[in-house]
């Protein structure tokens, strides 16, 4: 019954893709007439008198044409050439001066097109064009309330409510205001269903709320109504793999590839899910359907090469790591891919030339100087992997176990001075662990501050009794000291 249904589902979507199709043939028909060939059309004739330094009469449309032409195109000299000429043809043209506006707006010059914009509306109360350009204004000078203050004015004016409710939706949006932005990028699809990028904002939006299962219940309701909308299908998917119902994200991943067998979001997606369940044989598969459809991406090189690691074929996964990082060098994922396989068959040269090839790309990448570290140790470069635990520390890592570590190596390297100012530094920031408040007790005691350090055994005993079997492997000598033994058997007999 399900393939029956999608197979209807992709008949009607096909039927209507001819249609679009069509249609963009038409419009690109009367764009090549525009493309400067036939000199008997504005923009050949325009430039012909340039060239000519003739001076040829158009009307308002053609130079609404011309200057919108050089707008599109970033030619904005000639677009105020175009708009300077027709406005001394056609000085009442309140067309051509909202287009005077919109440059004026463009090169950042508010106030003058603030101007303009209030004599335009004393002359033409019920424009929208206006109304939107005022808000544009509103926007530009972050005053993002009075821009939907204004645009709800055009409201009343416009043929074109869609493209209203999205600019307020988009203003919205400035103001971190996500239900509200919803709220209007929804009125959007009331009006025009297949409207996708008012979609991809609702959703946005919902993911910003955190409120998934509204989307999912948005979503349904919209494949309802459009059941052959991939991008629909696609969303719905990725709504379902956030909230981790893995099954039912394939679902809709088979749905939006039935409607479009060449949909690449929809196939890396399925990929990524099959990949959560464990099928990596099959999110292979997926991935390279991905690949065949556009062209070899390192994305789904990576994914690939994850999923042969966990087939246990370290073989093939260090082949695609490799492909990943020759699709694109600066892809420091994959470099940091290839790190972890050399660091697996312990072969830690080899590792440290890759992690120091992730660190030329993303040098504030805390990972990648803890891992630097951890694969210093493992060569015995102790004072590299202090400076590369120092790195990951001055990047603001919040991770308790770095201070640790970085601290352990420093005494290991015997300067135990330096590792109890980290210490203490970690303990301003962290109060009362027990892995620093035992480090500091013995790093004091070794110091001969033995009132401090029995101070801090007694506390750290007290936090946590078990733990000075795991520090008595870092700190042995001290655990002979008689002070140190009685204190233990009086917490222990408490």
């Amino acid at each position: 019954m399900l393939i029956k249904l999608l197979r209807n589902i992709k008949s009607k979507y096909f039927s209507l893709k001819e249609k679009c199709y069509f249609s963009f043939r038409r419009k690109s028909n009367i764009m090549h007439q525009f493309s400067g060939e036939n000199e008997n059309f504005p923009l050949s004739k325009f430039e012909l008198m340039l060239k000519t330094n003739s001076v040829y009469f158009f009307d308002s449309n053609e130079f609404e044409e011309i200057i919108l032409y050089y707008i599109d195109n970033g030619k904005l000299s000639l677009a105020n050439k175009a708009l300077q000429l027709g406005l001394t043809q056609h000085p009442m043209s309140v067309a051509l001066k909202l287009i005077k506006v919109e440059l004026l707006i463009l090169e950042e010059k508010l106030d003058a097109a603030d101007v303009i914009l209030n004599q335009l509306r004393e002359f033409e109360p019920s424009n929208d064009e206006i109304y939107i350009q005022k808000a544009s204004i509103y926007s530009k000078k972050g005053l993002h309330k009075k821009a939907i203050e204004v645009l709800k004015m055009a409201l009343q004016y416009t043929d074109d409510d869609v493209d209203i409710y999205s600019m307020i939706g988009m203003e919205y949006l400035f103001l971190d205001d996500f239900d509200a932005a919803r709220f209007n990028f929804a009125k959007c699809l009331d009006v025009e269903f297949d409207n996708y990028s008012s979609l991809y904002n609702v959703i946005y939006c919902y993911d910003m709320l955190d409120q998934h299962n509204e989307a999912i219940a948005y979503l349904l309701g919209h494949v309802d109504k459009d059941p052959y909308s991939e991008v629909a299908w696609h969303q719905l998917g990725r709504q379902y793999y956030l909230i981790e119902n893995y099954e039912k994200a394939l679902e809709a991943f088979d749905y939006a590839i039935l409607v479009d067998e060449e949909f690449i979001g929809a196939h890396l997606e399925k990929a990524k899910t099959l990949e959560k369940l464990k099928f990596y044989q099959e999110a292979i598969k997926y991935y390279n359907t991905a690949m065949e459809i556009d062209t070899p991406t390192p994305f789904a090189y990576l994914r690939i090469g994850k999923c042969y690691e966990q087939l246990n074929e370290p073989k093939l996964a260090l082949e695609f790591y490799n492909k990943t990082v020759n699709e694109d060098p600066i892809f420091d994922k994959g470099w940091l891919a290839i790190t972890a396989i050399y660091i697996k068959k312990s072969e830690y040269q080899q590792a440290l030339y890759y992690i120091n090839k992730a660190l030329s790309i993303d040098e504030d990448n805390n990972e990648y100087w803890i891992k630097l570290a951890e694969i210093n140790l493992k060569l015995n470069l102790f004072d590299e992997a202090i400076k590369a635990y120092q790195k990951s520390i001055d990047l603001e890592n919040d991770r308790v176990d770095i201070y640790i570590a970085l601290a352990d190596v420093l005494h290991f390297s015997e300067n135990n001075e330096q590792a109890m100012k980290v210490l203490d530094k970690a303990d301003k920031k962290y109060k009362d662990q027990t892995e620093i408040v035992y480090r500091l007790a013995c790093l004091n005691y070794l110091a001969h501050d033995h009132k401090e350090a029995l101070f801090l055994f007694e506390k750290a005993l007290r936090l946590n009794f078990e733990y000075h079997h795991i520090i008595k492997n870092i700190f042995p000598s001290i655990f002979f000291e008689k002070e140190i033994i009685l204190l233990i058997e009086k917490i222990k007999e408490e």
